[in-house]
């Protein structure tokens, strides 16, 4: 058990960041809600490493990796179609079932 306190918490104000624009620091407050406090402050801790140093560091990495992810603009999805080989399969199934149903009707 490591008994001495390591833990590094880091805080980041994103409203009063004078780095980020506004569309940034709007990005961000949407994407990472999840971690952002009330007073818009994202917070992030570490403590798996028996150093503070290394717990720091680590805070850091994990800070900046959220931030590029967050500021990330998504790939736009490409529809694609069916293969017709698919389509023909569904289309067999399809009549496979309605013939399974047909056969229990009542003449």
């Amino acid at each position: 058990m490591n008994k001495v306190n390591t833990k590094v918490e880091l805080r980041f104000d994103i409203a009063h960041s004078e780095i980020l624009s506004n569309q940034e620091k709007h990005k961000i407050l949407l994407r990472l809600q999840n971690r952002i406090t009330t007073n818009n402050e994202l917070i992030i801790t570490s403590q798996d490493e028996r150093s503070q140093l290394k717990n720091k560091e680590k805070a850091i990495d994990k800070f900046y990796q959220m931030i590029s992810m967050a500021l990330k603009n998504p790939k736009k999805r490409k529809p694609t179609k069916p293969t017709r080989g698919s389509v023909e399969k569904r289309l067999n199934q399809k009549k496979q079932h309605a013939q399974k149903k047909s056969l229990r009707k009542k003449l």
